[in-house]
Order: C-alpha cells, then structure tokens, then sequence
C-alpha cells in the first residue's frame, strides 16, 4: 500500500485513524461479546459502548437541543449497516400503494432505487431538477407537494460533484408543508454541521466509514422525537424474547438481530477523532485542496469540470472529463501508471449525470481526504496533465 495516492474519499475515507484499528482490535480481543444477550460483564461493556455511541452520535446531529437545555432521546439513534440500509427503511417505513415522495435528481442509488421500486408498485414520485451548477431550489420541492406526499427526501452532499443542498430552506418548506424531512448525510455527516431541530429534519440518514472515519458496515438513522415511522425489520433483540411480534419502543423498532458492534466500537472512535481535529478545520483542508485541484485541471488542454466550482456549500469532491479519452481509461492509466486511487463512471447516480451531460460514460471522481497533502494533488494535476497531453496536442 506505500506510494499510493488515495483521491476516492467520497467512496469511503482511507486510511483510517490508527485510534480506530486500535479500537476494533481491542473490542474483539477484550470485549467481543453480543450486549443484550447475557448479563456477563462483557455484555455489560459492550451494552455501555453502544449506548454512548448512540448518545454521542445524537448528540452531534442534534446540537440546539443541547445548547438549549432540552433533551433528545438517544434511543432514536438506531444503528444499521450503511446509509442504504438506513434509507430503505425511512422509504419503506413511511411510503406505501397511493403515496407520494418527493425527491431530487441528484440522488445517489440508496434513494432512487427504492423510491422506483414503490413507484412500481403503486406509489407516486416526483423528481425535482436541480439548476446548471447542481443546486435544488427549497420552492421547487414546495412546488412538487401533493395532498398524498407522505415524504420529501433529499441528498446533502452530493457524491458526484460535491454541492451541497440548503437543507434548512427545504426543511422550512417541509415544516410548513406539514410533510416529514428525510436528509441523506453519508457525504456530509461529519464534515459539514447538521442540526436537525434548526433543519426540521425527521430523519437523518448516515453512514460511518466516510467523514465519520468508522469502519465499513457502520451507519444509522437518526429520528426526530416527534416523528413516526413503522418498522420493516423484525426479529430478535435480546429482551422480551416472549413477545411474538417486533418491539414499538426505540431503538428496536427499527433495529434486529446482532449489530455490528465491533463496527460501532470503531466509529465513536472515528467521531472522536473528527471531533479532536474539529470537523471545520478538516473541511477548510480539504477545500483548499480541492481548490488547488480544480484550478489545476481546468489549466490542462482536453479537460472539463463538470458541475459547480465554487468553494461555498461544497464538499470536497468533483469531477472531470478529458476529451480522447473514456473515463474508465483515465481511471485505469491513473491507476496502473501513478498509483491514484479515483473513482470512474456514473459513481452510483446516474440522474445527476444526465442532467450535467456526461452520461452514459460518466466522469473521473477525485474527492481529497484529512490524510491528502499538496504533493497528492500536484501529482494528480501533473498525471492528468500527462494523460491528456498524449492525446489532446
């Protein structure tokens, strides 16, 4: 793994802090036990784990609540295994035959695909374009409500060109609409603040192992208190085994079976982390490298970034194209020749493609991390720059 150059963040942060290796290590070997299961000492431990890590992971997406002295229920932080998974069970928990959903076409897969799968099977959805650049007008989602929307659900940060959508304009609509707020943060939980209360937001989807530097298999939802949603999963949950059908109370409601526990041990490390370095003094980083990134490409002859540029309501990621060249191409030259890591084609959102006009071939993704440095980036405009060159004279 020495010498590579890792520009595929977006897809999952690498390298992981060594606090979160230590941490998983240590779980197994220490307190590698199922919680809720058994009253042994260990179970005990693991119980306490999860349970803070679900305070601390509340906590951090509902910071008004503390600054105001309230309290959020905790036990509404449900873990699951990625944002997909936790997404699936806000559609599937909230939409059935004659409802509708709004949502955007700058989704990423985890939304469109569900959404179309209700849409077949008797529901309604309704598709919001976003404006050249990638960004959602909140009064076009206002537009799109119907008497029968039971739900509008909206990617953050998108993973193909790295705008960021003003999710508290679109709350203020849903909040006046009086229709639930689901937000998808995997590219932006832990690199950008979200609050949900100032956001009305009703459920917060995340995953873990991208800018909450958790390990993969990771992710949850976090539900407003005042919000309902039935459950979808059902099974064991260690207590009241007697009971024939799925518990109503939080966390189970939305939870079963065995978690990932080593994983959570894990991620409350990484949002530890994060939160020692400071999510804005990280975010500022790697802005400026993706300044220096895109200034650098867009100096180099056959090449075209596609969507916005600018700095403001971003996350550091985005995209080219290079004429002569198929983007898979450029994937593969940077690869096997450099030693640069990126991620090539429609990067799981096809919509927002189309609407930027690279489908069906797709684009080159370079999304910097905490661990990227000038020299990645110099490398990478000097790789692309010698790519490019052999073709476009």
């Amino acid at each position: 793994m020495r010498g590579i150059n890792y520009l595929d963040n977006a897809a999952t942060s690498f390298p992981k802090p060594d606090v979160v290796h230590d941490t998983v290590r240590s779980f197994y070997s220490k307190t590698g036990v199922n919680p809720g299961r058994t009253g042994c000492d260990m179970a005990l431990s693991a119980e306490a784990m999860v349970s803070g890590t679900r305070k601390k992971l509340s906590d951090l997406f509902n910071g008004s609540i503390a600054k105001s002295g309230g309290n959020k229920d905790p036990n509404r932080l449900v873990f699951t295994l990625n944002a997909t998974m936790s997404i699936n069970l806000v559609i599937n928990g909230l939409i059935g035959p004659g409802d509708h959903v709004v949502t955007t076409r700058v989704e990423h897969n985890s939304v469109i695909r569900p959404v179309n799968h209700k849409a077949r099977d008797g529901s309604e959805a309704t598709y919001v374009a976003p404006d050249p650049e990638g960004y959602i007008d909140p009064e076009n989602i206002r537009k799109a409500i119907q008497k029968n929307t039971k739900l509008v659900i909206v990617n953050h940060g998108s993973n193909v060109t790295g705008v960021v959508q003003d999710i508290r304009g679109i709350g203020r609509v849903c909040r006046e609409e009086n229709v639930p707020f689901a937000v998808d943060s995997a590219q932006t939980a832990g690199v950008v603040p979200i609050d949900m209360p100032e956001c009305n937001i009703s459920f917060l989807t995340f995953t873990g192992h991208k800018a909450l530097f958790g390990p993969t298999g990771t992710g949850g939802i976090c539900v407003a208190d005042a919000a309902e949603i039935k459950g979808t999963i059902f099974g064991g949950t260690g207590v009241r085994s007697a009971d024939l059908y799925h518990l109503e109370e939080y966390p189970y409601r939305l939870e079963a079976g065995t978690l990932n526990i080593a994983g959570i041990s894990g991620l409350s490390a990484g949002v530890d982390w994060m939160k020692e370095r400071g999510m804005e003094n990280i975010h500022q980083q790697e802005l400026q490298l993706l300044s220096m990134l895109q200034e650098g490409l867009a100096d180099i002859k056959g090449v075209h970034i596609h969507g916005t540029t600018r700095l403001t309501n971003r996350v550091a990621t985005m995209s080219f194209t290079v004429d002569n060249f198929d983007a898979s191409d450029i994937g593969t030259f940077l690869d096997v020749d450099y030693n640069i890591i990126t991620r090539t084609g429609l990067q799981c959102a096809p919509l927002i493609h189309e609407h930027h006009g690279t489908s069906p071939r797709g684009t080159v993704r370079m999304s910097p991390g905490p661990f990227s440095t000038r020299a990645d980036i110099e490398a990478a405009i000097k790789a692309v720059g010698e790519i490019s060159a052999s073709r476009n004279h």
